[in-house]
C-alpha cells in the first residue's frame, strides 16, 4: 500500500469544502459568500499544484 500524501489530502480537503461553500452561498443568495469561496478555491488548488510540483522535483511523490 502507498504511503499517504497528507499535505495533499489536507489540500483536497479544503478544496472540496470551498466547493461545498459555493453550493452554500448560492442557496443562501450570497455574492459575497460565492466569491469568497471561490478565491478561496483558486487559492488552494494553485498551492496543491504547487505542492505537488515541489514533492515531484523532491522525489517524494
Amino acid at each position: 500500500m502507498k504511503e499517504i500524501k497528507w499535505p495533499l489530502l489536507a489540500l483536497a480537503i479544503l478544496a472540496t469544502v470551498c466547493i461545498m461553500g459555493i453550493g452554500i452561498a448560492v442557496a443562501e443568495a450570497s455574492i459575497i459568500g460565492i466569491f469568497a469561496s471561490i478565491i478561496g478555491l483558486i487559492v488552494t488548488m494553485g498551492l496543491g499544484f504547487k505542492t505537488k510540483k515541489k514533492m515531484r522535483e523532491n522525489g517524494t511523490l
